[in-house]
């Protein structure tokens, strides 16, 4: 969502007709975010969108029959038993990185720990994002930036593997052989696995940010950046 379907910290009224213009079309849109379950409980119900995998593929929500589903990797006894060694790891970057700090969003997070490095805090260059995650994986986490925070979680899941779950539980298809009939679209490093899955995988232009830091490009990447690429990409393929 950030810097792919919003501009500059924002939801323009641009890439969100593009969205709904999609659900119109009798397309599937599913939302794919770094961001925490208070937003996806928020995006499930009232966007056009068929369903959210949310803190970097923690879980699933859909919104169906009136009534919000949620499916998560793990049970909420896990989830709260790790809560306490998050915090504990989180204390020890904000002493070692200046300028860091913990993510508004983070009080409405269930299963991670979000660092912010570029949004509500003056900008940091890349190499403190990087010395964030290689932080969090020292403490065992999986960690993966993102345009503005840097992530990390216990556990070995990422956005793909909660997207397979979707596509079987929800759509009935699986994902690698419906691969050819979704098409991707990111910006950032947390998105490399969702780049290298699809055939059709998609960077807006502000990708080029991270040039020789995703482990897998996109395939192709839109002229216009953010909110203003991903309804340049809707467009073309309602075309």
């Amino acid at each position: 969502i950030d810097d792919t379907l919003t501009t500059e910290g924002r939801l323009t009224a641009v890439a969100y007709g593009a969205l709904e213009r999609l659900k119109v079309a009798g397309k599937r849109a599913v939302a794919v975010t770094g961001r925490p379950a208070g937003w996806c409980d928020h995006i499930a119900r009232m966007w056009p969108v068929d369903a959210v995998v949310g803190e970097n593929g923690a879980f699933y929500f859909a919104f169906a029959a009136g009534k919000l589903e949620k499916r998560f990797q793990e049970d909420a006894g896990a989830r709260a038993a790790k809560r306490a060694r998050l915090d504990a790891i989180a204390a020890a970057i904000l002493a070692a990185v200046p300028g860091c700090a913990i993510a508004s969003d983070q009080p409405y997070r269930e299963t991670d720990l979000a660092i912010d490095y570029c949004e509500d805090v003056p900008p940091l260059p890349l190499e403190a994002a990087e010395r964030i995650a290689g932080m969090m994986r020292e403490a065992g986490l999986t960690a993966r930036i993102s345009s503005i925070h840097v992530n990390g979680w216990f556990g070995d899941y990422d956005k793909l593997a909660m997207t397979r779950k979707l596509f079987a539980e929800r759509f009935g298809l699986e994902l690698a052989a419906a691969n050819r009939r979704v098409v991707f679209v990111g910006d950032s490093p947390n998105d490399a696995p969702m780049f290298a899955f699809f055939e059709h995988s998609v960077g807006v232009a502000n990708v080029r940010r991270f040039a020789g830091r995703l482990a897998a490009a996109p395939k192709f990447v839109t002229q216009a950046e953010a909110g203003g690429g991903f309804a340049e990409l809707v467009y073309h393929l309602l075309r």
